[in-house]
């Protein structure tokens, strides 16, 4: 009888803790991962001074955009 409940005791005492360490151990360590990647920066830092320009086309290529057509319409109620 005393080994028994010393056998409870013990899981108890050990279990959650053991519990603990095998989350971290399996999931833990891939959200760190997650967590770097995302920290990373993602545009190329440039150097000072330097420009960059981007090619913005001329409105005059473009149709005359001036709107849709109109239409009529009627209130359903």
């Amino acid at each position: 009888m005393f080994k028994f409940i010393f056998l409870i005791l013990l899981l108890l005492v050990f279990v959650a803790p053991l519990r603990r360490f095998l989350f971290w151990l399996i999931v833990g360590r891939q959200i760190v991962k997650e967590q770097k990647k995302y920290q990373q920066p993602t545009a190329p830092i440039r150097p000072e001074g330097e420009i960059k320009v981007d090619y913005k086309p001329n409105r005059n290529d473009r149709p005359n955009e001036t709107g849709g057509q109109y239409v009529d319409y009627e209130e359903v109620k």
